[in-house]
């Protein structure tokens, strides 16, 4: 059961997000945050500004064995998982210090860590642990050896899941606590976007893992059958309408202008060089290309 002292522990990140007390920039840790002596008093914490950080998180880079497939018993190649720790703040499992764990997304988990300052301005407040583990099949947790053989067909990219990289952190989660007699240490999952939806599918799907999942813009129910799909796209143009009409009927004008520069002759590699994308479009001039030109 979780230490009671850390029961207003969501309650608190939602305060400080509500309140707006949280820069929206990396920030560093109060300077007192060594002294602590056991789990922060909740009391009196709502009104102090946390500190502005300077970008020099540190952590250690570890890596753990995963199984491909945690649903079946096939005797398939295991593979790596990279993850990040931090225990610089942890008051350790004596105190039952909690532990905070961010659910990768799907990229190099470095960019993730380095860009979610909230994990961080809290952690020292709360003596926790941070910890971000990289997704299945991104960044240096590549199964298969190598991107390209991970990517080569649909029977090697078929373990790339939500569910499967679900039980990645699950398992993860479990044999690093074992590891640190941290059994009983509480923990809040952190996620943003799609990591996000992984944070909150987690706390249903393992609700013995953690206390709770703080989401941020996770469209948890952008499916079909479940939510039209245009929604996203009605939210976001109505917070341009509200700025401006003028500024949306720009925008909105602007992509019939684009599809048309796309259909002439040359016309994606025109859009390519000018809008600076990442990489040359292929000369068979289909507008298809466009999309993910970046990935």
């Amino acid at each position: 059961m979780a230490n009671p002292k850390l029961c207003p522990l969501l309650l608190y990140i939602f305060i400080i997000l509500i309140s707006n007390l949280s820069s929206q920039s990396l920030e560093s840790a109060p300077s007192n945050a060594r002294s602590l002596k056991g789990v922060p008093r909740f009391l009196g914490k709502f009104t102090r500004a946390i500190k502005p950080y300077q970008q020099n998180f540190r952590y250690e880079t570890r890596f753990f064995e995963q199984r491909l497939d945690h649903f079946s018993f096939s005797d398939l190649p295991k593979f790596q998982q990279k993850y990040l720790i931090s225990t610089e703040h942890w008051v350790g499992p004596q105190r039952l210090g909690p532990i905070f764990f961010y659910c990768g997304n799907e990229g190099y988990i470095e960019w993730f860590a380095e860009n979610t300052g909230f994990v961080w301005e809290i952690a020292p407040q709360f003596g926790a642990m941070v910890v971000f583990p990289e997704h299945r099949y991104y960044g240096e947790s590549m199964p298969y050896g190598s991107g390209d053989e991970a990517y080569k067909n649909s029977t090697t990219l078929s373990y790339l899941t939500a569910e499967q990289a679900l039980a990645d952190f699950a398992v993860l989660l479990t044999s690093l606590k074992r590891n640190l007699s941290a059994e009983a240490s509480p923990v809040v999952l952190f996620g943003g976007s799609y990591g996000g939806m992984l944070a909150a599918w987690m706390r249903l799907k393992y609700p013995h893992a953690a206390i709770g999942a703080l989401a941020s813009s996770a469209p948890i129910l952008q499916f079909e059958d479940l939510v039209p799909p245009e929604t996203f796209y009605d939210i976001v143009s109505n917070d341009f309408r509200r700025e401006s009409t003028s500024c949306f009927n720009t925008i909105k004008q602007s992509w019939d202008v684009l599809v048309s520069e796309g259909k002439k002759t040359n016309g994606l590699m025109q859009l390519t060089k000018t809008f600076r994308l990442c990489r040359e479009l292929n000369k068979t001039n289909d507008l298809s290309d466009l999309v993910g030109v970046c990935l």
